[in-house]
């Protein structure tokens, strides 16, 4: 594995509050991922970048579900040839989905994948955000409608496509590696205190 482009910063030279979060996603998570270090080397960036990450993830309007919206990044983030996202949110995505394989069917081809024809949709106009934006019409509007999503389902879709359009160019041209422990999360029991 190639090392990162830019180092990360030392977390004691952090800001407070960026150093307080990323405490708190270790404690949950049991590590550090990399993202959070290598954005914290611009502390204003860094605090966009996550205030619109929460916006977009951790919303409880709509009827996106966490497993849709990990699905929508890992299938994007596949598209978009980046390492580091398909296997951080492939990681979270099986968790969400309680499916070992569901994360490497959906990065790979999601039309093959073992998810509901909703998902199927969802994950067929995503791509189409993502490869081809300024080809989007109303027939693609209609056709999540029939799957029961609406017009502020579809922004979050879109929204989500675009942002980790965003997070996986800059993810890939910084050299940002996936943390090993992302390899198998969702994948194997977690071990039992």
């Amino acid at each position: 594995m190639s090392t990162p482009r830019y180092p990360f910063p030392a977390l004691d030279t952090l800001p407070d509050d960026i150093r307080q979060r990323i405490l708190e996603v270790q404690e949950k998570a049991g590590f550090i991922p990399n993202v959070f270090l290598a954005f914290a080397r611009r502390p204003a960036e860094w605090r966009a970048f996550f205030a619109y990450h929460d916006a977009l993830m951790l919303k409880e309007e709509g009827s996106l579900t966490k497993g849709d919206r990990e699905m929508i990044v890992t299938a994007t983030s596949a598209a978009n040839q980046c390492l580091y996202c398909v296997v951080a949110h492939g990681a979270i995505l099986r968790i969400y989905e309680k499916k070992p394989l569901v994360a490497d069917q959906v990065a790979v081809n999601h039309r093959k994948a073992d998810i509901s024809p909703r998902q199927r949709a969802m994950l067929d106009f995503a791509m189409k955000v993502c490869r081809a934006s300024h080809e989007i019409e109303d027939g693609d509007f209609a056709a999540l409608h029939a799957h029961g999503f609406d017009d502020e389902d579809i922004w979050d879709i879109a929204a989500i496509t675009a942002f980790f359009g965003l997070s996986n160019r800059m993810a890939s041209f910084a050299g940002m590696q996936p943390n090993p422990e992302f390899y198998l999360m969702g994948r194997v029991p977690k071990a039992r205190a």
